[in-house]
């Protein structure tokens, strides 16, 4: 019999900036790019760890840079490798994809076969910051979750998750489907098409890095505040 109540998986794909050695010439004079939001999400990693620990629930990270390669981009799509690794030889970014970007996907799927065996469904937490600017444009919200809306668990999940996180005494602003489509190319993507909607319910989580930003205890009040709510969608998707 599956366990009562959804089960729970978190994954971070972008938290760190990390190059390994036998990369590291291909980044040389590349710091200040690597620590920007091009080279990871910045504050991704603590909040995954919080939202894990909080909800004790498995979470699966990377720390190595997205420079190197996006774990969060589909075969076929250009923006898996970046300028710095789109040039190496076919056979060297086939390496580059079976030392790192393979590996994440086997265990993505490997946690979530285990998670599907005991509960009837599972919410994945795909967790992710954003620039506040890009191109020019400011993004006007603090947290964003990310759906694809013909799935009506997933939109109805994240309906709820909002509804709890604007019910608080300070709460943030939050948008759904924004700063990007939950449609869009993506980890949670590629899983839909594998599980159905009834199983599976992907979301993207994405917080401002105006707020991410800053040092740890500065916005530990917010960190808080998405793992309360999670922890409250979570049993209002169990009724």
């Amino acid at each position: 019999m599956p366990e009562h109540g959804p089960g729970l998986l978190i994954t971070c794909e972008h938290g760190g900036n990390r190059v390994p050695a036998a990369y590291a010439p291909l980044f040389l004079g590349q710091d200040a790019l690597l620590d920007s939001h091009r080279g990871l999400d910045i504050g991704s990693l603590v909040l995954a760890r919080q939202l894990a620990s909080h909800l004790r629930a498995p979470l699966i990270e990377s720390t190595v840079t997205r420079l190197l390669v996006d774990l969060n981009r589909s075969p076929g799509r250009g923006r898996r490798f970046s300028a710095f690794t789109r040039t190496l030889s076919p056979a060297a970014r086939e390496a580059l994809l079976e030392a790192h970007w393979w590996p994440y996907r086997r265990e993505v799927d490997a946690r979530l076969e285990a998670l599907l065996a005991r509960h009837a469904c599972v919410v994945h937490v795909s967790v992710h910051t954003f620039a506040p600017v890009l191109d020019g444009v400011r993004r006007e919200t603090d947290v964003g979750l990310l759906y694809d809306p013909r799935r009506r668990p997933e939109q109805a999940f994240c309906a709820h998750w909002q509804q709890t996180l604007q019910a608080a005494d300070r709460p943030p602003r939050v948008r759904r489907n924004y700063p990007y489509l939950g449609r869009a190319d993506g980890l949670t993507t590629a899983l839909r098409k594998r599980h159905g909607p009834a199983r599976y319910l992907g979301v993207e989580l994405e917080v401002n890095q105006a707020i991410s930003g800053q040092p740890e205890p500065c916005w530990a009040g917010l960190r808080a505040q998405l793992a309360e709510s999670l922890a409250t969608a979570l049993v209002a998707a169990s009724a």
